[in-house]
């Protein structure tokens, strides 16, 4: 179920009180307390106060500096795994603008290093030449929301900038369906094809494809990009939902890798790629 955001709120403000009531009934100072945990005051501070949301991992450490039992420990780190879950409906982006959420992904590639993408259904926005976007990018049933395509597409376009920075790595791993799915016009999946095939030349850029008739023992149920190992982000059909959950974070990796070592990579997802590309210009003519 969608998580509401009055929901994540509540939480993430218990969370705050509850560390500071077992902080304060320990009888240690903020700065005792950010000793024994390794952290600065400043953030002790800031957890305390709602200000800035704990890790699990932040949790863990404040609880185990406080020797907190265990059921109440248990407790605290379910409310932590809970408040580190965010969702956010594409409604809610389409109101300010789709462009804004470009900008938000902008700056989450802008400050990681390693950026995995799980792509079962369709190519992600850092792939698609202009026609492709635009498609993606327009409303498709009577109750999507109305947005300002022109400027989001722009925007994606834009943020493929990041792929000539040779200090991050991306890997995007695709199906046969992803790649194949007749998403634009004919001459757009062309053009799409063939343009990925070049983007897997690039330095930092590695595309996996698992081909149709290989058995893979997985199910690939969600689009999800992992950001170096600190938050997954999943999409949905309605909007998207971010973990931050290490144990979350683990899990997709391994599902990432797992996947990866069924595709096709290198020069052998290049001339896939080609082939395919080929297969939609002979469609044309």
């Amino acid at each position: 179920m969608p998580i509401e955001p009055e929901t994540q709120a509540r939480e993430r403000k218990d969370l705050a009180e509850a560390l500071r009531g077992l902080r304060r009934a320990s009888g240690l100072s903020g700065e005792r307390l950010a000793l024994r945990c390794n952290m600065s005051q400043t953030k002790i501070s800031r957890i305390e106060t709602g200000r800035a949301l704990p890790t699990v991992i932040d949790v863990e450490r404040i609880l185990k500096a406080l020797a907190v039992p265990d059921e109440v420990a248990d407790e605290l780190l379910r409310l932590a795994r809970r408040a580190n879950v965010d969702y956010a409906s594409w409604r809610a982006y389409a109101r300010v603008g789709l462009y804004h959420k470009q900008a938000e992904l902008r700056a989450l590639e802008s400050s990681s290093r390693v950026m995995r993408h799980f792509l079962p259904a369709i190519p992600t926005g850092l792939l698609h030449v202009r026609e492709y976007a635009v498609e993606t990018l327009s409303p498709t049933v009577a109750s999507d929301p109305a947005r300002d395509v022109t400027r989001a597409v722009q925007a994606r376009m834009d943020r493929q900038a990041i792929l000539d920075d040779t200090s991050r790595s991306f890997r995007f791993l695709m199906t046969e369906q992803a790649v194949k799915w007749q998403r634009a016009s004919i001459k757009a999946m062309a053009a799409q094809c063939s343009h990925m095939a070049e983007v897997n030349r690039k330095p930092n850029v590695e595309i996996g494809i698992f081909p149709q008739g290989v058995q893979v023992p997985g199910t690939p149920m969600n689009i999800f990009v992992v950001y170096d190992d600190r938050l997954v982000t999943v999409e949905l059909f309605s909007g998207e939902v971010v973990l931050r959950d290490p144990r979350d974070i683990t899990q997709h990796l391994g599902l990432f890798e797992l996947f990866w070592s069924h595709a096709l990579t290198g020069d052998d997802a290049s001339s896939f790629l080609e082939q395919t590309a080929g297969h939609f210009m002979r469609q044309r003519n």
